[in-house]
């Protein structure tokens, strides 16, 4: 497999789980800006959306968005534990986390980054910010008493709010209100799989 990465954006969360899967693979490095890959090529050629993360398959043809491509990854390595058996309650939970971390945290948290002060106007930002704080606090009280979010597994689920998470300080975000969020970032931080995808984008 080959997976488009930007260091630090949304595709670390398939980058963590690939390595937390223990599957071969590649990373190439995308500029999303120009839309160009490492060696000049055209990315917008790989995949038409123009965003990471990017799956390329053994078999030929990719897989985009993220919450799709870590339940595909995970699948791959099914005793991994990284995702519950297809069909079960448990797996429904899991997606059910994937898809309010992707629609109330991960687009939640981008209208303050620095990058769009100038178009976002501050009401909206103040609203943002408000917005983003009462769904932390919901993720804040999913982790009270577990050590990941579905328990006491990694799942791909703690893969992708870890990434989220991880994008605090760069908007000034504090999440100190929220410590069984801190408590569950530095768990996460602290995996090895984890240390080594970042040294990996860090070095890319």
């Amino acid at each position: 497999m080959k997976l488009y990465y930007k260091p630090g954006a949304c595709s670390l969360s398939p980058h963590i789980v690939l390595r937390e899967a223990g599957l071969p693979f590649d990373l190439v490095k995308v500029d999303l800006v120009t839309k160009t890959l490492a060696d000049g090529g055209d990315f917008l050629a790989v995949n038409p959306k123009g965003q990471v993360p990017t799956l390329g398959l053994d078999e030929g043809g990719i897989l985009t968005e993220g919450p799709v491509i870590v339940q595909y990854i995970a699948d791959k390595a099914p005793d991994s534990g990284l995702v519950p058996p297809a069909g079960s309650v448990e797996r429904y939970r899991v997606q059910e986390l994937l898809n309010f971390i992707g629609t109330e945290l991960h687009k939640g948290i981008f209208p303050l980054f620095p990058m769009l002060k100038d178009v976002v106007s501050d009401t909206h930002r103040q609203f943002a910010a408000k917005r983003l704080s009462d769904k932390l606090a919901v993720l804040d009280q999913q982790l009270d008493g577990k050590s990941y979010l579905t328990g006491d597994r990694f799942t791909v689920a703690d893969a992708y709010a870890f990434v989220v998470l991880s994008w605090a300080p760069r908007i000034g975000f504090d999440l100190s209100p929220w410590p069984n969020l801190v408590a569950f970032a530095e768990r996460v931080a602290a995996r090895p799989a984890v240390q080594a995808a970042i040294a990996a984008e860090a070095q890319g």
